[in-house]
């Protein structure tokens, strides 16, 4: 019997994972990918919710902060390859406080230790740039750091999903003397649509965040990076899409793979990590 694969779905909050889940959700309903349910998932509100949402061309609420839901949806892709894929809904502010409170909830626990893929949703365009002394002159990083003397200290952005992924290779008990083969990772930049870029997804990752592109560079043997247009353009949370309503979600969405390929088929990541299962 094959090895049973759980695929672990990171993102903190305003990255887009319930829209993701509802979107993967409808082109299993539709089987308009290339991937389809072999059973009947379970607790799919989460996801049937923000379906409906968007099936009247509306954006859906976000995740409540203290939320922690997992859906299994057992799926099957066209070459027989079968995968239980546990797709946890839960506030994305539980992602950030991972970091800042250094404890780790049992359920990530359990489902940190039991993963053997993990997807982390990456939002480009809502992360803080960076500035160094490339950019700005040395005595505005004095002035700065004068202002900010007692000033709490927050890491980058760069450093807070750093440390959420070593806490997470900590937790699953993962050597970093060789680069990882197991857990695989995948990195998914949502929305790509509001980047507006023709740079491949892995260069784009080293340009923006180079000190995180380098720390996953150096511990993973063969990471992935795809850019994510779940729903393809933004939508109003109060004011319907008309194109939306009349074609249905499923007409929407898209992936750009590594060599800059763009496919239709936003379950596509899923599928990769599959086949690199066996």
């Amino acid at each position: 019997m094959a090895d049973q694969h759980t695929i672990l779905l990171v993102g903190e909050s305003n990255v887009g994972k319930t829209h993701y889940g509802a979107q993967f959700l409808k082109r299993l309903m539709v089987k308009a990918c290339a991937l389809q349910m072999r059973g009947a998932p379970t607790n799919l509100e989460a996801f049937t919710t923000a379906l409906g949402c968007l099936t009247e061309g509306r954006a859906t609420d976000h995740t409540p902060a203290s939320n922690y839901v997992e859906s299994v949806w057992p799926i099957r892709d066209d070459s027989g390859r079968s995968a239980d894929l546990v797709w946890p809904d839960y506030g994305g502010e539980q992602v950030r406080n991972l970091v800042t409170e250094r404890r780790i909830p049992p359920t990530w626990r359990e489902r940190t230790v039991q993963a053997t893929d993990w997807v982390v949703l990456i939002r480009l365009h809502s992360l803080r740039s960076e500035e160094d002394l490339f950019s700005r002159p040395l005595q505005t990083f004095a002035a700065v750091a004068a202002q900010n003397e007692h000033a709490a200290f927050e890491p980058s952005d760069q450093a807070r999903i750093i440390e959420l992924l070593q806490m997470l290779l900590y937790l699953a008990q993962s050597s970093l003397d060789r680069p990882l083969h197991k857990p695989r990772l995948t990195i998914l930049l949502s929305c790509w649509d509001e980047l507006r870029t023709a740079e491949l997804p892995p260069d784009l990752l080293a340009a923006r965040l180079p000190m995180f592109w380098a720390f996953v560079r150096s511990n993973w043997s063969s990471p992935s990076v795809i850019g994510l247009s779940a729903l393809e353009k933004a939508l109003s949370k109060t004011d319907p899409d008309a194109d939306y309503a009349i074609r249905g979600p499923e007409e929407f969405g898209y992936v750009i793979l590594p060599n800059g390929e763009r496919s239709n088929d936003i379950t596509l990541p899923i599928r990769q990590l599959m086949a690199e299962a066996t």
